[in-house]
């Protein structure tokens, strides 16, 4: 099927109003073929492969702890991996996923229906830096929004960083985790790291400290930053002021 212009390879029974909509999306036509070809045929080991290297993906889930009735945005949330391991650790809470890649929904798609969480999660393709949540689903904000591994694969991303801001309730947390600078590994271990990681057009983001701890001062917010295994990932929770209380 066609949404907008972007071929679509979900089928119309696929397309249930509980997982994704044929919604208007402004995200480019070239972003979405580069991703499909990438995933085209990577999706189908996509998750047993990436355990081994994309690390704290337990950790930023560990530390959503939504309350009950919460709203959860995972932003480029690929074959649905975290979303249903978090859906399942918290199923009082409804989660929401977007990414820019059809065959990635696909996947995302079949995982949250064979696992029957078809009513706690729902997904739609969406831009990262230019999503409207009211439109894609709506919902106006979130309580948390989580961005895992994506960052790196993503040009515009301090653009994601304030997209994901202004998608947050009052008091909501952004939790982030991506690749970091790999300072406590072995200069030689580091190289041969960015360069396979260069070959899936992934960029270790080194200024995300700085960008997070300007985003915080601008918005008044708190930031929690770690650089876990060595500093083989950057692992970052922002939470936002809470609504004022009244008189």
């Amino acid at each position: 099927m066609t949404v907008d212009g972007f071929a679509m390879t979900i089928s119309d029974s696929e397309m249930d109003e509980n997982l994704a909509w044929p919604v208007k999306t402004t995200t480019p036509v070239e972003a979405t073929a580069r991703m499909n070809r990438m995933y085209r045929r990577q999706r189908h080991i996509y998750d047993g492969t990436r355990r081994y290297y994309l690390l704290g993906r337990d950790q930023l889930i560990a530390g959503l702890k939504p309350a009950a009735g919460a709203t959860v945005l995972e932003i480029g949330c690929g074959t649905g991996r975290n979303l249903t391991v978090a859906a399942r650790q918290y199923p009082g809470a409804k989660f929401f996923g977007i990414d820019v890649s059809t065959e990635m929904l696909t996947s995302a798609i079949a995982s949250i229906t064979r696992h029957g969480l078809e009513r706690q999660i729902r997904v739609a393709h969406g831009d990262a830096t230019a999503f409207d949540p009211q439109v894609i689903f709506g919902v106006p904000s979130f309580d948390h929004v989580m961005i895992s591994y994506s960052l790196s694969m993503i040009p515009h991303w301090q653009s994601v960083l304030e997209r994901a801001a202004s998608s947050l309730k009052q008091g909501g947390c952004l939790h982030i985790v991506d690749f970091g600078q790999q300072e406590g590994l072995p200069r030689m271990a580091r190289a041969v790291l960015r360069r396979w990681l260069a070959m899936f057009d992934v960029t270790p983001r080194d200024n995300l400290e700085g960008a997070l701890r300007r985003l915080a001062d601008t918005r008044a917010a708190r930031l929690r930053f770690e650089r876990p295994f060595r500093g083989y990932a950057q692992y970052a929770v922002l939470t936002f002021p809470p609504r004022p209380k009244t008189a």
